[in-house]
């Protein structure tokens, strides 16, 4: 144990350093750190010079029994980043948006799923690799082209702030639904290609148990935690302690991430389903604040472990089916997710970003790979060609999501939110040193009322605050004060506002008159001596 833990602590020194580094470089280049990233982690995997760096009498990254690139202990710290990712990306999500969207993000996952799957099938038919399009070659490639990589997106939008964007939400609840039907794709497949093994019958009662399962974990666990949530942070809150109640909440995601795998469905989908049921709580961006030091550190380890994964020998000999392959994958995910978003609520230029979107394939479609590959159902080169389309998907997507959300809106016709009219109250203060006095009573009172206040940005003196459903920005520009709430939580700002106010008028009329009792005391001692 002890030499896997001086192992394990040597890789991470690594993996750490070079994930740091590339996503620096990269983001110098104007190009997305997730890229640095995931390169970073292909130059020092096993398969490159990590194969190269001595540890005792093997390789630091030597490959694992089966020929897995990483160690059970490094993939186990990377499934917890890649959990605390989506747990992030879910607290970050508008709910409101979300829910407003999901019927879209619904027609979006499926459309691509089915263009994914019946161009993979037919590519593997098209180029010799199967004999037909029940082959479980090429059942196997349609269900590695289905697999969106919701993670790699839900970073990008992160760093552009676009998390909440129609488009945003769009594509979050079209990968959530194309994960949770590419597990029942999965079950279906492995099942057809058992009884092709074996001469035997579909077990569809079994198949039907499998997606029964994760489809009624996925609704059930969705509905009870946006019905529980604020009863469950209502309870946590009773600690008083901020680091506790963060703890907490993470465990909870971790909790429903395990149950979620058990469900038969990837752990990111129940870290995603606590993240989401928590946003509208007042305790999401006080979570984002405490959990964003640790997100830092470990995210980008998940995303350099998932560059390590590549196998560059395992490419050789089929690199112009894999090109192909590749390229219709990106085809069938831009236009399978793209044409069910125009065709509802966005215009070209949101299509675009919503296909572009569900572009990365990454952790998932290698997942599949490795089932087809142990099975025996494929051969190194196809799992070569999986490893490539993942790799073009997963490098490609990032500068052209990017790209994508420049201009203006994607949405056809610009929506106004329902019950999201808001209005500003200003005040103007003699001075700016009068205008941070007042700012920071006013703080202090929210924070003894149990409000959560947080600084939006250092550069700019600008606040959130929130308490169960209320909901208000506080900014300071110079001397003036804006509080910017719904209608509905106008009332509450003003009242607390007026009594730091009337607190700060009495305050200066007892100054005036200790000026008062100072010019006579003056006065005094000029008449006594």
């Amino acid at each position: 144990m002890t030499e896997a833990m001086t192992r394990l602590v040597l890789q991470l020194a690594l993996i750490i350093t070079a994930a740091r580094l590339g996503g620096y470089l990269f983001s110098r280049l104007r190009l997305p750190a997730v890229l640095g990233e995931l390169v970073a982690g292909m130059v020092i995997g096993p398969y490159a010079l990590g194969g190269l760096i001595p540890f005792h009498h093997e390789p630091l990254f030597a490959l694992m029994q089966g020929g897995i690139p990483l160690s059970p202990e490094l993939y186990g710290i990377a499934t917890v980043a890649s959990i605390l990712l989506l747990f992030l990306s879910g607290l970050e999500t508008d709910l409101a948006a979300f829910l407003r969207y999901s019927a879209v993000g619904s027609l979006v996952g499926i459309g691509g799923l089915i263009a994914a799957f019946g161009l993979g099938d037919l590519c593997a038919v098209w180029f010799g690799l199967a004999e037909n399009f029940m082959d479980p070659t090429a059942l196997f490639l349609g269900t590695i082209s289905t697999a969106t990589s919701v993670g790699i997106t839900a970073r990008i939008l992160t760093e552009k702030r676009k998390m909440s964007s129609p488009e945003g939400v769009s594509i979050l609840a079209g990968a959530v639904l194309d994960d949770v039907l590419g597990i029942v794709i999965l079950a279906i497949v492995v099942g057809m290609t058992k009884v092709a093994g074996t001469a035997g019958h579909i077990n569809w009662g079994q198949i039907g148990w499998i997606a029964t399962k994760a489809i009624g974990f996925w609704l059930v666990a969705t509905a009870l935690g946006l019905l529980l949530a604020r009863r469950i942070t209502a309870v946590f809150k009773k600690f008083k302690s901020p680091d506790i109640i963060t703890a907490f909440c993470f465990g909870l995601a971790l909790f429903l991430a395990g149950l979620s795998e058990m469900a038969g469905l990837a752990m990111i989908i129940g870290a995603y389903i606590t993240g989401l049921a928590l946003s509208r709580t007042d305790l999401a961006h006080e979570l984002q604040e405490r959990l964003h030091g640790v997100y830092t550190l470990l995210v980008p380890v998940f995303f350099c472990t998932m560059g390590m994964l590549v196998d560059f020998s395992a490419m050789r000999g089929i690199f112009v089916f894999g090109l192909f392959f590749s390229l219709i994958a990106v085809a069938a995910k831009v236009i399978g997710c793209g044409l069910p978003a125009y065709l509802t609520k966005f215009n070209l230029r949101g299509s675009l970003r919503i296909g572009l979107g569900m572009l990365p394939r990454g952790e998932v479609a290698l997942i599949v790979a490795g089932i087809g590959l142990t099975a025996g159902v494929i051969t190194q080169q196809v799992f070569g060609v999986a490893i490539m389309m993942t790799l073009f998907t997963t490098l490609l997507a990032p500068p052209l999501l990017i790209q994508a959300f420049k201009g203006g809106t994607g949405l056809r016709r610009p929506e106004k939110e329902p019950g999201r009219e808001t209005s500003s109250i200003e005040i103007e203060l003699p001075s700016p040193d009068i205008a941070e006095f007042l700012r920071n009573r006013f703080i202090r009172a929210l924070r003894r009322e149990e409000f959560y206040v947080n600084r939006l940005h250092h550069a700019a003196l600008a606040y959130q605050v929130r308490k169960d459903d209320i909901l208000f920005m506080l900014v300071q520009e110079n001397s003036t004060l804006r509080i910017t709430a719904a209608e509905q939580h106008q009332r509450v700002a003003r009242l607390m506002l007026l009594e730091e106010l009337l607190s700060l008028s009495d305050l200066l009329d007892a100054t005036q008159k200790m000026k008062s009792l100072q010019s006579m005391g003056s006065d005094l001692v000029s008449d006594l001596f």
